[in-house]
């Protein structure tokens, strides 16, 4: 059994334990997390009762894999932006080439993102990138503190070190260095941007509770809707409010479905009347394609040792679809007939995230059913990717007043900022998504390390 089994066996064992089997302490975390902004449509953002751990060298491998792979991923957006065929290879509209054309006035392409890693024992391996304003940040930083006061994880504590991630105090130093790096000399009124939906959601609850770490930590923050914006006279505003530096956390995509490029946050950001983290210019790296490219080796061979090594050890193999020969475990293979005969060790994945189309998992797909999904990702942008298995952890569900020990996906999310991992969020799931199921949310994360 490994030190970090055992850690886990020991929390269970103590929520078994006498002490505990009474939930009053667990009711009051409940009522902690409501009181906290913690609750989205009266459920609760964590549904469990236990933090997840990493061990020292998992985490310590984590952030160096992320480290490594977002200098690859910066390297691969540069060859980007002048080369045509790279960007039509990433399925780039017309819009999105314009605004990625756009300087930000600050140097490193994304100012603040998140990996979706599963790390299961020594192994990393990344599924996803994001760049538009990453959420679990001020969740999980409320969420850590909220545990770290419960009884059990006190008693834990006695036999076990437990570190806390790096949370908004971080993202708040990078987005300033960024604003002073693009010439912001004052303390600037900064700007949550966000595009709200009919309803409120877990997106927007997040939001607000950032704005207010921000103002606590000196600097005026408020979180704007794109339709509440003006331009006028060379100054961004919502009303009274003046806004020097946005924190964007819009897809790009999801701006073009509803905006032109006449919009006033376009108009601002193209003036350099504001400073925009993350700038339009990241959203290169948000397509599913960018591990195409990351995955080509003609593209990638003049690349540093250790990145090649972790794009080859932590990354699934993925093509943009299309009737095209591609290489495989080095030997050439006709893409559409791979995926034909390889639809158990597959997944068909749109290539933009808000995208009206479905993902297509191959084992949980026949084969005609196979067949239509290929024609649908012959005819609209999508990836295919070699399917990667999820590292699952039993964790005590707290609903409806008992608890029940559930095993859950987990998806861990290192959070970078500058270039550099400060921290991660882990995200739950039901193990199985064929099966209908509302059961997911964040857990607070800590390194352990016995005492």
């Amino acid at each position: 059994m490994t030190q970090l089994s055992e850690a886990v066996a020991r929390y269970h064992k103590i929520l078994e334990s006498n002490s505990y089997k009474d939930l009053a302490w667990a009711e009051a975390l409940s009522q902690r997390m409501k009181e906290s902004g913690l609750f989205v449509s009266a459920r609760p953002v964590c549904p469990v009762l236990r933090p997840h751990f990493l061990s020292h060298r998992q985490y310590a491998s984590l952030a160096k894999y992320s480290e490594l792979l977002l200098s690859s991923i910066g390297r691969v957006k540069q060859i980007a932006l002048s080369t045509p065929a790279l960007q039509a290879r990433m399925e780039l509209l017309p819009a999105e080439k314009m605004l990625a054309s756009i300087d930000p006035g600050y140097s490193h392409h994304s100012v603040t993102s998140l990996l979706e890693s599963c790390v299961d024992n020594g192994s990393v391996r990344f599924m996803d990138y994001v760049a538009d304003g990453p959420l679990g940040i001020a969740y999980g930083e409320i969420l850590s503190n909220l545990f770290l006061e419960t009884a059990p994880v006190k008693e834990f504590k006695k036999r076990y070190g437990l570190t806390k991630m790096a949370g908004s105090k971080s993202l708040l130093h990078a987005i300033l260095k960024s604003y002073k790096e693009f010439g912001g000399r004052k303390t600037p009124n900064l700007a949550i941007v966000e595009l709200r939906q009919p309803f409120q959601t877990i997106e927007s609850a997040e939001y607000q509770l950032l704005a207010d770490a921000f103002g606590k930590l000196g600097y005026p923050a408020q979180v704007v809707n794109l339709d509440q914006i003006e331009y006028r006279n060379g100054i961004l505003r919502r009303g009274d409010y003046t806004i020097d530096l946005v924190y964007r956390c819009v897809k790009v995509q999801d701006f073009l479905i509803r905006y032109d490029l006449t919009h006033p946050l376009v108009r601002a950001y193209k003036d350099r009347a504001i400073c925009m983290v993350n700038s339009f210019r990241a959203e290169l790296a948000q397509k599913k394609a960018i591990f195409d490219l990351l995955t080509d080796e003609d593209i990638t061979q003049s690349f540093p040792a250790a990145e090649r090594r972790v794009i080859r050890d932590s990354i699934p193999w993925t093509r943009v679809v299309n009737d095209a020969t591609t290489i495989y475990q080095d030997r050439q293979v006709d893409l559409v007939e791979f995926i034909q005969k390889n639809r158990k060790t597959l997944v068909l994945l749109p290539n933009d995230e808000n995208s009206d189309h479905h993902e297509f998992r191959g084992w949980e797909t026949d084969e005609a059913g196979w067949d239509r999904a290929l024609k649908t990702a012959l005819r609209v942008p999508y990836v295919v990717q070699e399917k990667t298995e999820p590292a699952v952890s039993t964790f005590p569900l707290y609903q409806w007043g008992s608890v029940e020990m559930r095993p859950l996906r987990v998806d861990v999310h290192p959070h970078t900022f500058l270039g550099k991992a400060q921290g991660c969020s882990s995200w739950l799931s039901a193990v199985d998504p064929g099966r209908f199921s509302t059961l997911s949310g964040i857990a607070p994360t800590f390194v352990i390390e016995g005492k």
